[in-house]
């Protein structure tokens, strides 16, 4: 574990905008930033970060937190990771302290398989130095106009012929195999044989948004070779449909320019790179996929650019036509380049200076409808029957444009062009979203069967809520009407969330407060009460603390307790509020660190209450709610006494107990009653 002392060093130190704007294009709005969320798929930006309070939300899927747990959610970090990885941010040494086993094991196995691809990624460009790989794999870099540096940087390689070169080469420096066979470089067949899945291939490293290597892409030299590349598999660390070639090397310059080119080959991405034109990435070996257009659009931002530079040949075109509805689906202005002659852009680059490039790309832009005009000018001029095809599917591709006002002037653009009635135009195009509404409406059902929220028989489940302070509800079950029961416990159901103790929910719902406005005074008036006339007035942690403490009641919940404990102990070492709020989330003790996070962040969207609420003072809101919360906490555990009564009095029913005692604990559960009563 690392030392308190360097956890307070490292919050002291970071910012979490800097932290947050390594992964996401944060655009600032205020006193705040904002950007279209990495959790969820958006078109709207709803992702707020706050650097006052060193938190992060989105109003859209509910996700917030810190910058810590940002790492750790985003980047799949443990806490020690996440740690580690701030500490070299702001050069803040981190030495840790013991681990618990579990804690350990799975740091450690992380660890193990990110080690095992640095020693692959490291094996392979060691390789290119000499023999083999000097005179083939490098030699073939260097024919591809690659200089050294760019070799160099992007970590280029080569994996020798010899199957089992890197095996041994592993087991004489340590590494087992068990890692890099999970890692995807290493197959092993069913006889237990272990060998390179990429030999005798030049390498291609893939790294994260983080810059670390996660997996690999290798092209075979050989004309006779099936399989032309050999891409890793997916692994605990590397997910194709999530991951883009180049992304490290490119975001900064594609959030700087709000633009990024998009090609389909590693060599493309590497040589528009040196060239100049940092803001090149490429699908890993997958056709583009949404969750890769969404990488892109957290750096170019909500109005940002996609050009697509495909191929020129048939192949090409058709993938730059998939390829442009998933980013259009996105909210991106799309823009295509066709280079000359079928040429790719590595070959283009090559043979032109960077000049020339970037000319050649101003001047033949076009958008989606130019693009496909120029393709039925070519391919149905004299066929109607396919120049009706080409327009239905351009009508389509304009309904998968979300902005309504962008969506009307294409709709202008492609009337025009092809001597077309809006109107027919206007009613394909609702057509074609009428279905698509459809076909999402379809797929939620689908995913909603299966998920979580809906039991196998179908009935509805009661709202749970993640917020306890959230919670509104009339705590008393029993208002005289009915007859007296205990409160059943549900029965259990294998997809059926598990329902938060009644106790537990006012448990936290108290603690809401005392993490929010711990230090806030509470001025009673003078008509309450609770007023004192010439005594200091009570802050909210001191008001609560001193009820809890007066009627001899702790809390139930382990984490909430540590958390009230951890609370108190730094609010009487005197740090401020907002310190003491960011030492709660991000700190080792990561079960109280989500608690904190829950119930100081607010996950609710504005209700009517809540706008009434913001009608009222601060200090009428807390003189009102405390003391309420108060007071709905004394009914819950009133409840709970008189649930335990109601069980031992429903025990006795056929035994041959004494009548008085049947009447005692029938007088005390009329007691219960009236003081619950009384409460409500």
């Amino acid at each position: 574990m690392i030392p308190a002392e360097t956890i307070t060093k490292i919050q002291d130190a970071l910012r979490i905008e800097e932290v947050i704007g390594d992964f996401v294009s944060l655009t600032r709005r205020g006193a705040s930033y904002m950007a279209c969320c990495p959790f969820h798929n958006e078109k709207t930006p709803s992702f707020v970060v706050t650097p006052s309070k060193g938190i992060f939300k989105c109003f859209g899927c509910g996700e917030s937190g810190t910058a810590v747990s940002f790492l750790m959610k985003h980047e799949n970090m443990s806490f020690v990771e996440a740690m580690k990885y701030l500490g070299r941010k702001y050069h803040i040494e981190v030495k840790e302290k013991e681990e618990t086993a579990e804690e350990l094991a799975q740091r450690q196995r992380t660890e193990s398989l990110m080690i095992a691809n640095e020693f692959a990624a490291n094996y392979y460009a060691e390789q290119l130095k000499s023999g083999e790989g000097r005179n083939i794999g490098f030699a073939y870099f260097k024919s591809r106009g690659l200089e050294e540096d760019t070799i160099r940087r992007y970590g280029l390689g080569w994996s020798p012929s010899d199957r089992y070169a890197i095996l041994r080469e592993a087991a004489a420096k340590g590494h087992k195999e068990e890692y890099l066979v999970e890692c995807g470089g290493l197959v092993k067949l069913d006889d237990g044989k272990v060998y390179d899945r990429f030999h005798d291939r030049v390498v291609f490293p893939i790294h994260s948004v983080s810059g670390r290597v996660i997996a690999f892409s290798c092209r075979t030299l050989h004309a006779d070779n099936k399989a032309k590349y050999v891409n890793s598999p997916t692994t605990p660390l590397y997910v194709k449909e999530k991951a883009l070639f180049g992304i490290y090397f490119a975001k900064s310059e594609m959030a700087k320019q709000k633009k990024c080119f998009l090609v389909e080959g590693n060599l493309d991405v590497i040589s528009m790179h040196q060239k100049g034109i940092l803001n090149t990435v490429a699908s890993c070996g997958t056709a583009l996929t949404s969750g890769q257009v969404q990488i892109i659009k957290r750096f170019v931002g909500e109005n940002g650019t996609v050009t697509v530079m495909y191929d020129g040949d048939g192949a090409g075109i058709k993938a730059a036509v998939k390829a442009i509805k998933l980013i259009l689906q996105e909210g991106l202005n799309v823009r295509l380049v066709l280079l000359p002659g079928g040429q790719d852009p590595d070959d283009f680059c090559r043979k032109n200076s960077l000049e020339q490039v970037q000319a050649f790309i101003a001047e033949n832009e076009q958008d989606f409808i130019s693009y496909r005009t120029s393709l039925l000018s070519q391919q149905a001029a004299d066929d109607p029957i396919r120049r009706a095809d080409l327009i239905n599917e351009i009508a389509d591709t304009i309904a998968c444009i979300p902005d309504p006002v962008k969506q009307s002037v294409y709709i202008q653009e492609c009337a025009r062009k092809f001597a077309i009635g809006e109107d027919i135009l206007r009613s394909r195009v609702g057509t074609a979203i009428q279905q698509m509404r459809l076909e999402e409406k379809k797929l939620r059902e689908r995913q909603r069967s299966g998920s979580t929220g809906v039991p196998s028989d179908g009935a509805p489940l009661p709202p749970y809520p993640d917020d306890p302070s959230a919670y509104t509800g009339d705590f008393s079950s029993y208002d005289g009407s009915t007859s007296i029961a205990p409160d059943a416990d549900r029965p259990s159901r294998r997809t059926a969330p598990k329902r938060m103790d009644k106790q537990v929910v006012a448990e936290r719902s108290l603690l809401s407060y005392v993490l929010k406005y711990g230090r806030d005074l509470m001025h009673f008036p003078v008509t309450s009460h609770l007023y004192r006339p010439g005594e200091e007035p009570y802050s909210v942690f001191e008001f609560i603390d001193g009820c809890l403490v007066g009627d001899g009641i702790g809390f139930s919940d382990p984490a909430s307790k540590r958390c009230y404990d951890a609370y108190g102990a730094l609010f009487d070492a005197g740090e401020p509020q907002d310190v003491i709020q960011k030492r709660l989330m991000e700190g080792s003790d990561r079960e109280v660190a989500a608690l904190a996070e829950q119930l100081i962040i607010d996950r609710y969207a504005l209700t009517m209450e809540a706008l009434l609420s913001s009608m009222t003072s601060h200090q009428t809101l807390l003189v009102k709610y405390v003391p309420e919360e108060l007071i709905k906490y004394n009914i819950v555990l009133l409840q709970k006494k008189r649930n335990e009564l109601i069980k031992e009095l429903n025990g006795t029913e056929g035994q041959q107990q004494k009548l008085e005692e049947i009447a005692q604990i029938a007088d005390k559960i009329k007691k219960l009653k009236e003081e619950i009563k009384n409460l409500n």
